[in-house]
């Protein structure tokens, strides 16, 4: 909480998405956040999972599942209205071990957000998807891209259902602004010096409808939350919209 609080100070967002909440929605600190100004959207989980919206508007017409999957009882996804923006904080199954049915559910829950994400096209609304989605679209996002080849956030299948995902009108905000910066990394591993080896992955992602790509002023990585203590082995995307 200090590290995110201390952040929202710095950083000032209009909105935040937060992933991997790992608590359930009653437990959440909203009235932490509230003090700030921030007001929120949580869709919350005991031990695991768990995604969140705040900002400084209350959201709107809050949707707080995947739909296409009346089993999936995972706190994966929630979305909501903010400033006239139709936004979803999504955390995107990490689908380890390849051979197990742990990687089946990563590319079904890819194929739901499909067409979840078909729908809110066919509004011509802006529309922002971001989150943890655990895939490493191409050898640029990863340190060693041939060692990451049989894991499943790098795997052939991953990649070909992010590509997918992105060609039914959806434009990844931080490539698109930047498409041949190296080391742009969001995540390192707690493991092996990966923060001081600079051994990262690109897994964090925006991704935009037409609408809000035309709004699109500035797709960066704060890569400073990183480096604090007892820092998230995550570190903030930021997208700026006009």
């Amino acid at each position: 909480m200090p590290n995110v609080t201390a952040w929202l100070q710095s950083a000032k967002p209009d909105v935040l998405l937060l992933q991997e909440i790992k608590c359930e929605t009653e437990a959440f600190p909203g009235m932490e956040f509230a003090a700030l100004g921030y007001r929120a959207a949580v869709v919350g989980q005991k031990a695991y999972n768990g995604v969140a919206i705040l900002s400084r508007e209350m959201p709107q017409d809050v949707l707080n599942y995947l739909p296409g999957d009346k089993n999936d009882t995972q706190a994966r996804y929630v979305e909501a209205t903010v400033q006239g923006v139709r936004v979803a904080s999504l955390y995107l199954p990490n689908g380890n071990p390849i051979d197990t049915e742990k990687f089946d559910f990563k590319l079904d829950w890819i194929k739901r957000l499909m067409a979840h994400a078909q729908k809110l096209l066919a509004n011509e609304k802006p529309v922002v998807l971001g989150g943890d989605y655990n895939v490493i679209p191409t050898p640029e996002d990863v340190y060693d891209p041939k060692g990451w080849e049989e894991d499943a956030l790098y795997h052939p299948k991953t990649r070909a259902a992010f590509r997918a995902l992105n060609h039914i009108g959806l434009t990844e905000a931080y490539r698109a602004l930047h498409p041949h910066q190296k080391h742009a990394y969001t995540f390192w591993d707690y493991q092996g010096g990966s923060w001081q080896k600079d051994n990262g992955l690109r897994i964090d992602h925006f991704l935009l409808s037409p609408e809000a790509v035309d709004r699109m002023k500035a797709c960066f990585i704060d890569r400073t939350p990183r480096g604090q203590e007892k820092a998230s082995d995550h570190t903030p995307v930021v997208l700026d919209l006009a």
